[in-house]
């Protein structure tokens, strides 16, 4: 796998994971349009102001999606998705491994932070599975039914994937 810049083929690919406003409200937040069209969904994706990777099979097959930005200090994960027919095969795991790993390392800080909403159990417990936990966010939640989840990492992280 591989961890590359989001083309606008992947955009356009991406489209088609989402089917409702539950779905992209859940992925994306609740300023994300629906529903959208090619143009709406680049720009409120805001790639060209966040870091903004695809992640791919070796021969080129778009696995997953995630951004990262500075946020209080630590390198923020967002819009974190894996492609439909790819869920639950622990993909996410390797597409937070690598842009949290890019991110820390462009941003030079040792800590990742995430949001995530309260019913969205699946990745509650794949964030908990990959030593997140949930911890007291500093200033007003953007929504009042998130979490804020945060996770130190170190060199050996990276060494051993875990």
């Amino acid at each position: 796998m591989k961890l590359i810049a989001v083309t606008q083929t992947h955009i356009l690919k991406m489209m088609s994971w989402f089917s409702s406003a539950l779905e992209i409200s859940d992925w994306a937040g609740p300023n994300f349009t629906y529903p959208f069209d090619s143009k709406s969904f680049y720009a409120d994706l805001k790639v060209s102001d966040i870091s903004s990777f695809s992640l791919l099979t070796d021969d080129d097959q778009l696995l997953g999606f995630g951004q990262y930005y500075s946020r209080l200090g630590k390198c923020h994960l967002g819009r974190l998705a894996i492609a439909p027919n790819f869920r639950g095969q622990g993909i996410s795991v390797a597409l937070i491994l690598r842009l949290a790993e890019h991110g820390m390392k462009t941003l030079q800080v040792d800590c990742c932070s995430l949001f995530v909403l309260k019913h969205n159990q699946t990745a509650i417990g794949a964030y908990q599975k990959l030593g997140f936990t949930i911890a007291t966010y500093p200033q007003q939640l953007p929504t009042l039914d998130c979490l804020y989840m945060i996770k130190n990492f170190t060199v050996q992280t990276f060494v051993n994937g875990d």
